[in-house]
C-alpha cells in the first residue's frame, strides 16, 4: 500500500492531552496492524507486529526517518476481537504533550487518517459490537459525575436499557406476525375475539413503558443532580443554609437584607444524594432596581426546580413574603425549613406544616443541626427512603424517553382502534409504529443523520 494513500484506518491519541504518566494512541482499521509496524521496532524481537499473537503487548520504540520518538509498549488486538471490532493497536508512550502529538503525527503519516469525534465507539456500533443505546453509555461513563451516574452507565453498557427494549419489541412483533398469519392463512389461524385478547397482551406491556418514561425524571436527578432552589424573604439564613449544606463559606452572609443579588448555583453530595444547589434573592417587595431583578430571577429559578427548599425564620415569625411564598409552593415539591432553632421561636412546626402542606424541619443553619433530618425527608420524597440501590432499569437519556413516548403513543392508539373496532390489519399499523420507535433506542430504523449528531457528541479518541 503506497503510504499516505487515504484508506479506512484511523488514530487518534485515547487520553486526555497534559501532563501525565501514560499517553496512549490508539490505531484501528484494516490497515491499523501494518500502519503501526511502519512505526514500531520491537527491542527483543525482530519480529514485525503483523506476526504476533492477537491481544499481546510488545516493548520496543517509535522511530521515524530512523529517529526514536519514545520508548512505548504496543498492544495488538485482532478482530473482531477488539473494542471496534476492527484490528487495533495501541501504542502506550509517555504522557507528555509533545510526545504523544509526534508518535500520532508519525502514525499519520504512516498511512493513518486522523479519528472523527467518537469514530472508535462509531465503528464498534457499526460492526455490531454495540447497539446504540451502549455506544451512549460509554459517552455517559465518561461524563458521569457521581456514583449513580456511573452505575447507571455502566449497567446500560452491558445492555440493560437494550434487553428490556428488545423484550418489548419482541412482544410487539409477535402480535404483528399472528395477525399478518391469520390474514394470509383465516382456515388455520383465527382473528375471532382477538381485539380483546390483544388488548389484554399490550396492557402490560404500556404499564411497563410508563414505568420506564417516569424514571426518566428521577434518571435525570440520579444523574444531574436534583435542582434544589433555597426560597425565602431576606434575613431568613438562605446563604447560611448553603454554606452548610457546602461545607465551605461560598455565598456571602450578612444581617443586611438583601445581600443576595443574583442566583448562585453549586452541585453538592448530601449523604448519597446529589444536589444542584441553587441560593436565590430574598423574596419581597422593593424598590431596589437590581433587587428586584434578583427576586425575579429567584422566581424563575424556582419555576425549573426539582425541589424547592423555603426558609423561614422561627425567631422573627411570618409577614407577608412568607404568606406570598407559601401560596406560591402549593402544589410543588417543597420542604419547608424552620430556621434559627438556636433561638427561641415564636412559630409553631405543626401549624406551619397544615398550612404549607410540607413537611417542616427544624434547623439551626448557625450551629449546623437539623442536616440529618433534611436528607431523610429527601430520601422519602425523591426516592421512597432508596437511592439506586437496586438493578432496575432507569432511564437517563433525553432521546431514549421521547422514543418511549412515542411507542407509548402508538400502542395507546391501538387500544383505541380495538374499541372503535377498527380491522386488525390497521391496528398493525400502529403496532409497527411502536416497535420502529423502540428500535431507534438501539440503533435500528435510524438514519446516518441522527448516528453523526449522537457520535459528534463524543470526544476525539473514544
Amino acid at each position: 500500500m503506497e503510504v499516505g494513500k487515504k484508506t479506512d484506518t484511523i488514530a487518534a491519541i485515547a487520553t486526555a492531552i497534559g501532563s501525565s504518566g501514560i499517553g496512549i494512541v490508539r490505531i484501528s482499521g484494516s490497515e491499523a496492524i501494518q500502519v503501526a509496524d511502519r512505526v514500531f521496532e520491537g527491542k527483543k524481537s525482530e519480529k514485525h507486529l503483523y506476526d504476533v499473537k492477537s491481544h499481546t503487548i510488545h516493548y520496543g520504540v517509535v522511530k521515524e526517518n530512523g529517529v526514536v520518538l519514545d520508548e512505548v509498549l504496543a498492544l495488538v488486538m485482532r478482530g473482531p476481537h477488539s473494542y471496534t471490532g476492527e484490528d487495533t493497536v495501541e501504542l502506550d508512550c509517555h504522557g507528555g504533550i509533545y510526545v504523544t502529538k509526534r508518535i500520532l503525527e508519525a502514525v499519520i503519516r504512516a498511512g493513518a487518517e486522523p479519528a472523527e469525534p467518537g469514530e472508535f465507539t462509531k465503528r464498534a456500533f457499526l460492526n455490531g459490537r454495540m447497539d446504540l443505546s451502549q455506544a451512549e453509555a460509554v459517552m455517559d461513563i465518561i461524563h458521569a459525575k457521581n456514583e449513580f451516574a456511573m452505575r447507571s452507565s455502566v449497567r446500560q453498557l452491558k445492555g440493560s436499557v437494550s434487553d428490556k427494549v428488545r423484550k418489548l419489541r419482541e412482544d410487539i412483533l409477535y402480535q404483528v406476525a399472528y395477525v399478518e398469519s391469520a390474514l394470509d392463512d383465516p382456515e388455520y389461524v383465527s382473528l375471532d375475539g382477538y381485539g380483546e385478547e390483544l388488548r389484554r397482551i399490550l396492557n402490560p406491556l404500556i404499564v411497563e413503558i410508563r414505568d420506564l418514561i417516569v424514571s426518566a425524571d428521577n434518571g435525570r436527578m440520579f444523574s444531574e443532580g436534583i435542582r434544589t432552589v433555597i426560597l425565602g424573604k431576606p434575613n431568613v439564613g438562605k446563604s447560611s443554609l448553603m454554606n452548610v449544606l457546602l461545607g465551605e463559606d461560598r455565598a456571602i452572609v450578612t444581617d443586611i437584607a438583601g445581600t443576595t443579588r443574583d442566583v448562585l448555583e453549586e452541585q453538592i453530595r448530601l449523604g448519597d444524594m446529589y444536589l444542584r444547589l441553587i441560593d436565590t434573592a430574598g423574596i419581597r417587595d422593593t424598590e431596589d432596581v437590581v433587587e428586584k431583578i434578583g427576586v425575579s430571577r429567584a422566581r424563575e429559578a424556582a419555576e425549573n426546580a426539582d425541589l424547592i427548599l423555603y426558609v423561614a425564620d422561627s425567631a422573627c415569625g411570618l409577614d407577608e413574603n412568607d404568606e406570598d411564598i407559601i401560596k406560591w409552593i402549593k402544589g410543588r415539591k417543597a420542604v419547608v425549613l424552620l430556621n434559627k432553632s438556636d433561638l427561641k421561636s415564636v412559630v409553631d412546626r405543626v401549624e406551619l406544616e397544615k398550612r404549607t402542606e410540607h413537611p417542616v424541619v427544624v434547623i439551626s443553619a448557625k450551629e449546623k443541626t437539623g442536616m440529618k433530618e433534611l436528607e431523610h425527608i429527601m430520601r422519602e420524597l425523591f426516592f421512597q427512603g432508596k437511592f439506586g440501590e437496586d438493578d432496575s432499569v432507569v432511564i437517563t437519556n433525553v432521546r431514549h424517553k421521547a422514543a418511549l413516548e412515542a411507542a407509548l403513543g402508538g400502542l395507546e392508539m391501538v387500544m383505541e382502534g380495538i374499541d372503535n373496532g377498527i380491522p386488525e390489519d390497521f391496528l398493525t399499523i400502529d403496532l409497527m409504529d411502536a416497535y420502529g420507535r423502540l428500535g431507534t433506542i438501539i440503533g435500528e430504523s435510524v438514519g446516518d443523520d441522527l448516528i453523526d449528531e449522537i457520535f459528534g457528541r463524543f470526544c476525539t479518541g473514544k
